[in-house]
């Protein structure tokens, strides 16, 4: 089979590099093929932060800058995007003082970019190998709040960087740092500029091949056309699962088949009853539709992983990897939301819950893939909490995760969906709960019953993360913290402190 030739744009210039594996990651890319050290290997996984890069990619006549993990990311799905890594930003003549942008002129008299500045002034690295991933999620923060004016809080650096581990210089001088920035000399890239040489390499690119070892149609008939010629082709979105599978279980693909390139699988659609979320849909923009409608959302969603893994994995595909600890499901299930799987043959809608099988397992057909998920819109009476337990608070894996919203009208549950990961093979609807609930009154009593069903409903495993009879014991604790703050109560979490001890 044919690869087709990868090129993007580094330092202004067009890149194009032929014969690249279709399973080859950006980050051995950077390092091997192209000799670019500065960007560091460090877990391999996604999970530390030192292999963060950031891609510019034209949207609706704008530049969209995301910090991704390059050490998961495949190499050829930065196809027709920018790329920075920490060697750029100091040579790119894109990036500019603002007073200059206009000229698109190259001349530049500081020789640091204020992310990288501020690290030198606030004393923000030690050893330093971190410090190129936190560069560059700073470089990221930097474009799409300081260059819009937004101010850089304190609790926005600590969600933005919380995919960037360092473990000898400490996290508060690198806050400091993050809120600094706004206070250098501004530089910013030169977006008309950028959006002129991302279209000129888009038009000069050949056209994707049938047998190319990495398709990526841009239509969703092509997309389907494709899925149903090529069933062994591995279907890759984000990739921030199937990257763990290609860097420590060292599996390789002879072909794959990129959902992302179709803007109908890209786009957050909202109409009076509905919010529809394309398959393809970043993490990081379908949490922020979720989070629109549903406010109290935002610190769950905050922490699912780090922002690059948010940035880069998609809602579809970690609904459709069916992981029994992917955070996305339960809620989803609590929100009733369904599926809709499609192929050459046509659409069929299912419930969400309905679409597992077993670990892992689901009813797609060969030939299907899951193209959109649809969210009912919020009604008056319905009272929705999620909850996240994990060992850490950042950037860490769910013990168990419960998601429950109810539909509370004078005193008395009409109707209770309840969405639990973490706690059986698949993620999971506590139906037996939700019907313990339906009907009777919402009172303590209620809820100490229904907490015992809840208790019984599963039977989880005992792992690292947690023993199964204290997962079982967490999941009623959670429905009485869920009592007690329809009561007024407010919840003591350590999050607060740890916000004000980072401050």
């Amino acid at each position: 089979m044919t690869t087709r030739p990868l090129q993007f744009l580094r330092r202004g210039q067009p890149v194009a590099l032929g014969n690249v594996p279709p399973d080859r990651t950006l980050l051995q890319v950077l390092r091997e093929d192209l000799d670019c050290t500065g960007t560091k290997e460090g877990c391999g996984e996604g999970d530390c932060g030192a292999c963060t890069v950031v891609l510019g990619e034209a949207r609706d006549g704008r530049v969209h800058y995301s910090a991704v993990n390059s050490c998961i990311r495949l190499a050829h799905s930065i196809d027709g995007m920018a790329l920075w890594t920490v060697e750029d930003l100091a040579e790119d003549p894109l990036i500019q003082p603002v007073t200059d942008a206009a000229t698109h002129t190259s001349s530049k008299t500081i020789t640091l970019h204020p992310a990288q500045e501020a690290m030198v002034q606030c004393h923000g690295s030690q050893c330093g190998f971190c410090t190129p991933g936190f560069v560059m999620s700073l470089f990221g923060m930097y474009q799409n709040h300081v260059c819009h004016g937004e101010p850089i809080t304190r609790e926005l650096a600590q969600e933005e960087l919380s995919g960037n581990l360092c473990r000898c210089t400490g996290y508060r001088p690198i806050l400091d740092a993050a809120q600094q920035m706004a206070a250098l000399p501004v530089l910013a890239v030169n977006e008309a500029l950028l959006l002129q040489k991302l279209e000129q390499i888009a038009h000069n690119h050949p056209s994707p091949e049938a047998d190319s070892s990495y398709l990526s149609p841009t239509t969703l008939p092509a997309l389907l056309a494709a899925r149903a010629a090529h069933p062994g082709a591995q279907v890759v979105a984000g990739c921030t699962d199937v990257g763990l599978w290609v860097t420590t279980l060292h599996q390789q693909y002879a072909q794959v088949l990129d959902v992302t390139r179709v803007a109908e699988l890209r786009a957050v659609q909202q109409d009076a009853h509905h919010i529809r979320i394309g398959a393809a849909v970043t993490l990081t923009d379908a949490f922020a539709a979720l989070t629109a409608q549903w406010p109290q959302l935002h610190r769950f969603a905050s922490r699912f992983a780090g922002l690059p893994v948010r940035n880069a994995g998609t809602l579809g595909g970690n609904v459709a990897n069916g992981s029994p600890i992917g955070d996305s499901m339960p809620l989803l299930m609590a929100l009733r939301a369904q599926v809709v799987l499609a192929s050459t043959r046509g659409e069929r809608t299912l419930a969400l819950e309905d679409l597992y099988t077993g670990y892992r397992q689901n009813v797609m057909a060969a030939d299907e893939l899951l193209v959109r998920i649809v969210v009912p819109r919020s009604s008056a009476q319905e009272q929705l909490r999620a909850y996240k337990i994990s060992k850490r608070f950042d950037d860490d894996i769910s013990a168990v995760c419960l998601v429950l919203n109810l539909d509370i009208v004078n005193g008395t549950v009409q109707r209770a969906s309840i969405g639990a990961g973490g706690v059986a093979a698949t993620p999971a609807r506590a139906l037996q709960t939700e019907a313990a609930l339906a009907g009777q009154p919402w009172t303590e009593a209620t809820v100490q019953r229904a907490a015992a069903v809840l208790r019984a409903e599963f039977n989880p495993l005992s792992d690292m993360r947690a023993s199964g009879a204290y997962r079982r014991q967490v999941l009623g604790s959670l429905l009485q913290r869920y009592w007690l703050e329809s009561q007024g109560q407010k919840a003591v979490n350590l999050e607060f402190f740890t916000l004000e001890a980072a401050a």
